[in-house]
């Protein structure tokens, strides 16, 4: 509805946009930049790149459901993520160490992960249906309740929800066993 009302010239609705989604774009951010390479640009400046680029494009965007823009916003993130990281990782080494340094422990997914894990996981969730996708990016990487989801997918009930996690759970899980088995 928000997006229909954008088209049609509406600035408010821009913003409802901006204000239903940042919160949750930050929350995927914080949890998938790497604190080390957060001295090139911190959260915010990611977060707002994705959100500029997300809306600069909003002419253009066609969903099939709602969860469909946050799949767009997601895909968009992930990308100026890995720009980060990359430019982090060429960035020169050198003056003085300043006490604010930020760490160059790995982000809370990745610790929780592990590195080769995370890969394997965004690798099985291109595998995935977009609505098992967006199933399992709105449970475990937004941590939106049941009935959140619902509501996302378009779904009739928060048990409805809960099925197409438990469905998309199981496809994960399958889909990062035959992984595992392709490296042995």
């Amino acid at each position: 509805m928000l997006l229909r009302r954008i088209w049609a010239g509406d600035s408010r609705a821009r913003d409802q946009l901006v204000r239903a989604y940042l919160p949750v774009v930050k929350r995927i951010a914080h949890a998938r930049l790497p604190g080390w390479a957060r001295g090139v640009g911190d959260t915010d400046d990611v977060v707002s790149i994705t959100m500029e680029k997300a809306l600069g494009n909003i002419e253009s965007f066609q969903p099939r459901r709602e969860g469909a823009f946050l799949a767009y916003l997601r895909t968009i993130l992930t990308n100026e993520i890995n720009t980060y990281i990359r430019r982090a990782r060429v960035r020169p080494i050198g003056g003085e160490l300043d006490a604010q340094l930020p760490s160059k422990e790995p982000s809370p997914l990745e610790r929780l992960l592990g590195r080769e894990l995370h890969d394997r996981y965004e690798s099985a969730l291109e595998r995935m249906t977009p609505e098992q996708r967006e199933a399992i990016v709105l449970r475990i990487e937004m941590g939106f309740s049941h009935r959140e989801i619902a509501e996302k997918l378009d779904l009739p009930s928060a048990d409805a929800a809960r099925m197409v996690i438990a469905r998309a759970m199981v496809r994960l899980e399958r889909e990062l066993r035959d992984d595992t088995a392709g490296d042995v």
